[in-house]
C-alpha cells in the first residue's frame, strides 16, 4: 500500500464521529450527494452472520468464477493491507483506483463527521457501481440491520451464517438480539439463505423473514445439508444430491460453510454446473482461516518438520470450530499442539480457550503489534491458565516463535497462531505471506 493510501485512510479516521450510533444517515447522506451510486449495482448477494461470512463469501466468489463469471467482493476487515477490502472483477483494487474513489468521497463528505467504515463502504460502492461485473458479493461490516451495507434497496439473495455471541458492546448478551440484527438485511420477494442456526435464533429470523416478506427461504438443517462422507462432501438439497471434492479450507466448519454457498447457488445461480461448484471447492482460496503456512520468515525459524497453522477466529463458536479441527488432525496425525495466541479485550478468552482444554500442550500469549484494544499478554495468560491450559506471555510474536524452536520438542510440532484477524495480519506480513 503506497504512502498516499495510507496518508488518506489516516485523514478519514480523523472523521469519526465522537461516538457510534447505529444508523444509516450519515452514509445515505453521502451516497446522495454522489449521485447514489448503491442504486446502480451489479446483483447483488448480501451476507450477514457471526462466523463464516468471509469463508461464505469466498466460496461464493470461487464458484462463480469457475462458472466465468467477474465478480466484485466486499468484505472486512482486511489482514495487512486495506486493497484486500474491495476486489474488482476478480482483482483487488489497484492503490491508484483506490484513492482516486476515496478523494472523490473526501470531498462530496465536505469535513462532515462519518465513520471510517461508512466513508469506505461509500467508496466501494462508487467503484462497484462504475466497473461491470456479473455478480456483488457483499459482506457487513457490523450486525446488519443498521450496517452501512445496508442501504441497499434490493438484492439478488441475503444469506446469513451461523450466527452467535460476538459484538456484545453493540448488541448486548442476549442471542435473540443478535439474530434480529442479522435479520435485518433481509428483504420483501427476495430469497434468504441461512446456515444452520440455534432453535431460538432460527426462531427469531422465521418471525422476522415473515415481517418483511423475504421468500423463498432455504434453511440449513430443512431444506438443505452438506457432511462428509468417505472422503467427499457430500450436499444434500430439494433437487437431489451432489457428491463433491472435500473443501480446499481446512475444518468441519468448512463444510456448512461450503454447503451455505452451494445452497445459495442453487438457489439463485442455476447457470453454475455441478462441475463449476466443484471447481470452486477446490480452488478457493480464504487467507487466515485454518491457513498452512509452508514457507517464509517465521515459519524458517521452527524446527525442521514443524507445522505453522494460522486462524483468525476470535469467539467461543470460533474457537470450537477451531479446536475440531484440530482433534481431527490429531487423530490422524498426532503431534503436541502449542498455540500462540493474541486477543483483542473485546472479546471472550475464556470461551474461545475452553474447547482446547486437553488438546493443546499450552499457550504463549502475544500482544498485536498496533492495536492498542489488544488484552496485555499476561492477563491473557492468566485466563488461559484459568480455562486449564498451561500458559505463559511473551513480549512478541518473535519471542514466542523462539521459545518454540528452543523446547526442541520431538516430533516436531503443530503450530496454531490465532486469537485475533489483527494478529493474523502481523503474522502473514511478518512471515512474507501477504493475501492476493
Amino acid at each position: 500500500m503506497t504512502e498516499q493510501t495510507e496518508a488518506i485512510l489516516e485523514r478519514l479516521v480523523g472523521l469519526h464521529p465522537k461516538s457510534i450510533d447505529l444508523e444509516v444517515g450519515r452514509i445515505e447522506r453521502l451516497l446522495a450527494e454522489l449521485g447514489n451510486p448503491h442504486f446502480s449495482l451489479p446483483p447483488t448477494i448480501h451476507i450477514a452472520g457471526t462466523n463464516g461470512k468471509g469463508s461464505t463469501s469466498a466460496f461464493l466468489r470461487a464458484m462463480a468464477e469457475a462458472a466465468g463469471k467477474k465478480v466484485h467482493v466486499y468484505t472486512s476487515p482486511h489482514l495487512v493491507h486495506f486493497r484486500e477490502r474491495i476486489r474488482l472483477a476478480g482483482t483487488l483494487v489497484s492503490d491508484e483506483i483506490l484513492i482516486d474513489a476515496l478523494r472523490r468521497c473526501e470531498k462530496a463528505n465536505d469535513g462532515e463527521p462519518i465513520t471510517f467504515f461508512e466513508i469506505t463502504t461509500t467508496a466501494a460502492f462508487l467503484l462497484f457501481s462504475e466497473q461491470p461485473a456479473d455478480l456483488l458479493i457483499l459482506e457487513v461490516g457490523l450486525g446488519g440491520r443498521f450496517d452501512a451495507t445496508n442501504v441497499i434497496k434490493d438484492a439478488l439473495a441475503t444469506v446469513i451464517t451461523p450466527i452467535a455471541h460476538d459484538h456484545e458492546g453493540f448488541f448486548g448478551t442476549e442471542i435473540s438480539r443478535i439474530a434480529w440484527e442479522k435479520a435485518g438485511i433481509m428483504k420483501k420477494g427476495v430469497p434468504s439463505i441461512w446456515a444452520q442456526q440455534e432453535e431460538e435464533v432460527r426462531a427469531v429470523l422465521e418471525t422476522e423473514a415473515a415481517k418483511v416478506g423475504a421468500q423463498p427461504l432455504s434453511i440449513g438443517g430443512q431444506d438443505w445439508m452438506s457432511f462428509e462422507e468417505h472422503g467427499s462432501l457430500i450436499f444434500q438439497g430439494e433437487s437431489g444430491l451432489l457428491d463433491l471434492p472435500m473443501p480446499r479450507l481446512g475444518g468441519r466448519h468448512q463444510l456448512f460453510n461450503a454447503g451455505t454457498a452451494i445452497a445459495t447457488v442453487r438457489q439463485v445461480l442455476p447457470g453454475i454446473t455441478d462441475e463449476q461448484i466443484a471447481k470452486g471447492l477446490t480452488s478457493v482460496d480464504w487467507p487466515a482461516r485454518m491457513q498452512r503456512l509452508t514457507s517464509g520468515h517465521l515459519f524458517d525459524q521452527l524446527p525442521k518438520g514443524s507445522e505453522l497453522w494460522l486462524d483468525g477466529g476470535h469467539n467461543p463458536h470460533a474457537g470450537l470450530a477451531v479446536a475440531s479441527a484440530f482433534a481431527d488432525l490429531e487423530e490422524k496425525a498426532p503431534r503436541s499442539l502449542h498455540m500462540v495466541v493474541g486477543m483483542l479485550n473485546t472479546k471472550d478468552p475464556a470461551g474461545y480457550f475452553a474447547p482446547f482444554k486437553g488438546l493443546a500442550k499450552d499457550i504463549i500469549t502475544v500482544p498485536i503489534e498496533g492495536n492498542d484494544a489488544a488484552l496485555d499478554p499476561v492477563d491473557l495468560a492468566q485466563i488461559a491458565q484459568q480455562a486449564g491450559i498451561p500458559a505463559s506471555a511473551a513480549g512478541s510474536v518473535e519471542e514466542a516463535f523462539k521459545r518454540l524452536t528452543l523446547m526442541n520438542m520431538k516430533p516436531a510440532p503443530r503450530i496454531l497462531v490465532s486469537g485475533s484477524l489483527y494478529l493474523a495480519g502481523n503474522i502473514l506480513k511478518t512471515n512474507g505471506t501477504l493475501p492476493q
